[in-house]
């Protein structure tokens, strides 16, 4: 059986004349998009455009909703009633719905960005009033979770379709949560060592942990940070390892 994976990038963080990430090196690469919806970075001409060149490249677009904190860039931790959650999301959601009209195309799946995600990964309860929000607004649509994590058990308690995430560019804790940016080696800015962990993790079936640990789990898509300075290098060094490997590199489908 051949092992197939997707590649998936955060993007279109720019803001106004503020420039984030090479979106126009990532796109010939990647087969899959997480497009910020204007909370924690973006606006709506950074949406269309990165959308337009996802649409250009055939690249699935994805909504990727955080906190409202564009000076954190969604990194800091804010909290917010369930209700709200839900309202947050979706209100990104249909942002980004609109904006992929307009560029052509359509939103076929949404990731949570930043401290968002990081606390949903902790938390299920707040993992499943992130996701009913997007449900709300989209039934169909694919959610990518952080593998497993409490992400995971809200979308199968959901009966959702998802796809599992593992990340590149990112240290893991024993409990497949990411280890904090603040700690020593936490972020991976090596290309060669990244794609060697990523074909490992695949051929293992297993997240890899800093420890050394193996977390047996899922993996459809692997994700690269578009605002690390190395993001073209380490992704294009991670494909041709995968297909070096005798890996594909193919758009998630998602799963129930």
């Amino acid at each position: 059986m051949t092992l197939t994976v997707d590649l998936n990038a955060d993007m279109g963080e720019s803001f106004g004349p503020w420039k984030m990430g090479d979106d126009a090196g990532l796109l010939p690469v990647i087969t899959s998009a997480n497009i910020a919806c204007g909370f924690h970075a973006g606006d709506p001409d950074v949406m269309v455009a990165t959308m337009a060149g996802a649409v250009a490249h055939g690249i699935g677009i994805g909504a990727h909703p955080g906190f409202a904190d564009l000076q954190g860039f969604g990194r800091r931790r804010l909290v917010l009633a369930h209700t709200e959650l839900r309202h947050l999301v979706a209100y990104q959601l249909g942002a980004a719905r609109a904006m992929a009209m307009l560029a052509g195309g359509q939103v076929r799946h949404l990731k949570l960005h930043g401290a968002l995600a990081n606390m949903a990964a902790e938390d299920v309860l707040m993992a499943q009033a992130c996701y009913q929000g997007a449900l709300a607004v989209d039934p169909d649509i694919i959610i990518m979770v952080l593998a497993a994590t409490a992400q995971q058990q809200a979308v199968q308690g959901l009966g959702c379709r998802w796809a599992a995430e593992i990340f590149a560019d990112r240290a893991y804790n024993d409990d497949a949560t990411l280890l904090d940016r603040k700690q020593p080696g936490a972020v991976i800015h090596d290309a060669d060592l990244a794609a060697r962990r990523m074909v490992a993790m695949i051929k293992a079936g297993a997240i890899i942990t800093a420890s050394g640990k193996h977390i047996p789990t899922p993996i459809d898509t692997i994700c690269l940070h578009g605002d690390t300075p190395q993001a073209v290098g380490i992704a294009k060094s991670i494909r041709a390892a995968l297909q070096a490997a005798g890996i594909s590199v193919a758009q998630f489908k998602g799963r129930r």
